[in-house]
């Protein structure tokens, strides 16, 4: 399993990098996050503790189906397909839709986060 490369920076420098890249001004490191959050803040709302142990659970236990993580984690399935929506929207797991089940897999476990006072004027 991989080790997810993730950065944090305000939105207006990641929309002025953004913007480097697409003109080709700037080119990315092959080290460099590729998963960026806009505060630390929000990445503790993916990143929580409830959420690292539903991870844990996932990639342990491999459940077949949303509704038998539910019941491993103990969390209602409403509230845990959202969570896994936003899990897979930054590449922590993959939802795979196998019928009419939709089987969470993960595919990292282990963050690397970059940070940086550098990109906060003062």
């Amino acid at each position: 399993m991989k080790t997810l490369q993730i950065g944090i920076m305000p939105r207006d420098k990641f929309q002025s990098r953004t913007n480097e890249i697409a003109s080709g001004r700037y080119k990315p490191k092959k080290n460099e996050p590729k998963i960026w959050f806009g505060s630390i803040k929000s990445l503790c709302e993916v990143l929580n503790e409830n959420n690292m142990r539903l991870l844990k659970i996932i990639a342990e236990q491999k459940p077949e189906s949303i509704k038998a993580l539910a019941v491993l984690s103990k969390r209602e399935p409403s509230n845990l397909s959202r969570t896994l929506n936003t899990m897979a929207r930054y590449g922590i797991i993959e939802i795979q839709k196998t019928g009419k089940n939709s089987k969470p897999i993960a595919k990292a476990l282990d963050f690397n986060i970059q940070y940086s006072a550098a990109y906060y004027i003062l």
